[in-house]
């Protein structure tokens, strides 16, 4: 079963949870805020994507953190900054067995749901 992961009230999850609910693709929907997540979970997600695709620098979660942590960025302190704030997170993340999938597009899920 596929696993998505993200936060309920983020419009791009809302679309990749109605595009695979249309499909009646079963999946598993584990919300970073309600469900946790470790710091296990989040060094598989980096091992698998790397750790600058899942930082999204682009939210206003990134734009209100202070200057001093978003300087010399390494793989560690970002990913203590996205443990803290899973917000920092890019998604949807969906896991189909050993493929993931960071973002939502609807060919890149018509390919991993057929």
């Amino acid at each position: 079963m596929m696993t998505l992961y993200g936060i309920k009230n983020c419009d791009t999850v809302k679309k990749a949870r109605r595009f695979l609910e249309q499909r009646s693709q079963p999946y598993q929907f584990h919300d970073y805020r309600q469900d946790g997540l470790t710091a296990e979970l989040l060094e598989q997600f980096a091992a698998q994507l790397g750790w600058q695709s899942l930082l999204n620098t682009r939210g206003t979660t990134w734009r209100a953190l202070d200057d001093a942590d978003k300087a010399e960025l390494d793989e560690q302190k970002a990913l203590s900054l996205m443990l803290a704030q899973p917000a920092l997170i890019k998604r949807p993340l969906l896991v189909a067995g050993e493929r993931y999938l960071l973002g939502f597009s609807e060919q890149s899920y018509q390919d991993i749901t057929n």
